[in-house]
């Protein structure tokens, strides 16, 4: 698995906020009910019905609902004057909430063995919850808000102090020590203090131990880089671009052209860079296959060349070499009126649909129905060079990127390059080619959304009809990969509209990837509907059939800023050390400190 679906696993944890008012009435609510519940069950309480409702129901709304709100409320400016992460008010309130419903409930277990021993441990629950929710605060405003630790520690600090402090004065004003125990606010203070003090340090300990290899080898904190990553997912900031380009390295690449010239022009292009589309989002290329696909002013269709998270670009103007070395590509490219038939080549489970025009070749690789993901660049590029073996000149190879099982890249080595390369020596130039049309169609599937795991370019169809007898479909869906055996169903849905040959390619924009957790292969959500889409864009493209010029062109990308093949790996390991880390210190760092802090509330003064 790569570092990007460690990081993007992450996303599923995600969930989308309530908004600020829901936050508030919850907050109202429950802490009027803890109150009434904790009245209830505290030791020498009077159950007397409306004793109950007014004492207990106002005094947990105004220890708990109502320090909460204001701790909400002031959280989100103070992080924001402090320069940190730009934090909304609904995310201060959600926060607030989750910290108050901890303290709830660590505060109702207090008193209900403050009833059953008949010893009052209700002021030291009280605390103790409040120590558990400052150092919940803290690791969260500290992690999030890209705020250094001594500020959150001071933010994370409102909540627990403004409960503590109107507990003080319900308390002072209103003499509730009969059910709330022994009371006194030096002991408040001292225990608090400490406490906090033990998890602070747990926290800065932990953090250290996590940060240390990842500033270490790649320059860049943890917590910074998580945060850049929130933002981006909560917010669409592309803050996190710059921490990559300080990371990136420069490469040289590929791109296939293959441009379709009609009566007024360019009528289509059909490209293949072998730069990847992610790493997420619209972070770096991302979103590719759609910004790159609206530069040309025409039909254009960008799929997937081989090619893997290493070849990431750093930031989304890295495109912009990509669009430079494809018009320069248009600006030398010879045409011709003839291709072939649309062809297909197999070696185990390696596929190859091919077609030549003239002199080049054009390979669509899949493994399906067995499952695949990204084919490395060296693979494709060994596959290329076998391919000119057989008479070809320029080989445009497109991954087709559409039968999805998680960590089965084809990487140098595994089984599936020598599956590849049997099929490619399967090839045999035609000669006979003839005159060719071409018809276009785009639905940006407007209806549809990223979760249901369709991007911004929706679904492109163009049909290579050669010699007015052999229809070829070449179906691309802007989308993450395809769940298995998805292909197929496509297939057989579009062969009776009237079509000799289908291949269904994807993109593989991770702009689909910010949620799901790391993948979000189309087919899984309304898959029907989709086919529906497919089938109509497919008819719309036969009605648009007409006689065209063909040219194709195999260019280099030079220096272009990617992840890069050193850096990739060091994010993948570093990555993958401190989530082995963790899982071991984080466990033995809190429970041992969260168990010091409850000896000291409890027993130590």
């Amino acid at each position: 698995m790569s570092a990007i679906d460690n990081i993007m696993n992450m996303t599923k944890f995600m969930v989308s906020l309530p908004v600020t008012h829901i936050s508030v009435l919850s907050m109202v609510f429950l802490s009027f009910l803890t109150g009434i519940v904790a009245y209830i069950i505290l030791p020498s309480s009077d159950l007397i019905i409306l004793s109950v409702i007014i004492d207990g129901g106002t005094s947990g709304f105004l220890i708990l609902g109502l320090m909460s709100i204001m701790a909400g409320a002031i959280t989100t400016p103070m992080v924001n004057i402090l320069d940190g992460r730009h934090m909304k008010m609904k995310q201060s309130m959600f926060l607030a909430l989750v910290s108050m419903v901890i303290v709830s409930i660590i505060y109702l277990v207090g008193s209900l063995v403050s009833h059953l021993t008949l010893y009052n441990y209700t002021i030291d629950t009280l605390i103790y919850g409040c120590a558990v929710i400052f150092a919940f605060r803290t690791i969260i405003i500290w992690g999030t808000s890209n705020i250094r630790l001594a500020p959150s520690v001071v933010v994370a600090a409102i909540q627990p102090a403004l409960i503590l402090s109107m507990l003080t004065v319900i308390v002072s004003l209103t003499g509730l020590t009969t059910n709330l125990g022994e009371f006194s606010i030096i002991a408040i203070l001292l225990k608090i203090i400490i406490a906090s003090i033990i998890l602070v340090l747990a926290i800065f300990s932990f953090v250290l131990i996590i940060e240390s290899p990842m500033r270490k080898n790649l320059g860049v904190g943890g917590l910074e880089l998580l945060s850049l990553f929130i933002a981006h997912i909560s917010e669409g900031s592309q803050a996190l671009e710059m921490v990559f380009d300080d990371m990136g390295e420069t490469i040289e690449t590929l791109v296939g052209v293959l441009s379709f010239k009609g009566k007024n022009g360019i009528k289509a292009l059909f490209l293949a860079p072998s730069v990847h589309p992610g790493p997420v989002g619209e972070i770096g290329g991302g979103n590719m296959p759609t910004l790159l696909g609206e530069k040309f002013g025409t039909f254009t269709m960008v799929s997937h060349g081989p090619s893997t998270h290493d070849f990431n670009p750093v930031a989304s103007r890295e495109l912009d070499k990509i669009e430079r070395v494809v018009k320069e590509s248009l600006d030398n490219m010879e045409y011709h009126d003839y291709a072939s038939q649309f062809f297909r080549v197999e070696n185990e489970n390696a596929q190859i649909g091919g077609q030549f025009f003239g002199d080049d070749l054009v390979l669509l690789v899949t493994f399906s129905p067995h499952g695949f993901d990204d084919i490395d660049f060296g693979v494709g590029l060994a596959a290329m060079n076998a391919a000119r073996s057989k008479g070809a000149r320029n080989i445009i190879m497109v991954d087709c990127h559409n039968s999805f099982l998680p960590d089965s890249r084809i990487l140098p080595g595994n089984k599936e390059v020598f599956q590849l390369l049997g099929a490619v020596e399967k090839i045999v130039k035609i000669d006979e080619q003839e005159t060719i049309r071409i018809g276009c169609s785009y639905d940006p599937m407007e209806g549809f959304t990223k979760e249901q795991g369709v991007g911004q370019s929706g679904v492109k169809v163009m049909i290579i009809e050669v010699g007015g007898k052999q229809k070829t479909a070449y179906i691309l869906l802007d989308a993450n990969n395809m769940v298995l055996n998805y292909r197929e169903k496509v297939i057989d849905a579009v062969l009776p509209l009237g079509i000799d040959e289908v291949e269904v390619m994807t993109t593989d924009t991770h702009y689909v990837n910010t949620l799901s957790g790391g993948h979000n292969p189309i087919g899984s959500k309304v898959p029907d509907e989709i086919i529906d889409e497919i089938k109509k864009a497919t008819l719309k493209a036969m009605g648009d059939l007409e006689p065209v010029k063909v040219g194709v062109k195999v260019a280099d990308i030079k220096d272009i800023k990617t992840f890069g093949p050193t850096h990739a790996t060091e994010l993948v390991t570093t990555i993958s050390s401190i989530i082995a880390v963790s899982k071991v210190f984080a466990p033995l760092i809190f429970i041992l400190a969260f168990v010091f802090a409850f000896l000291w509330i409890f027993y130590g003064v």
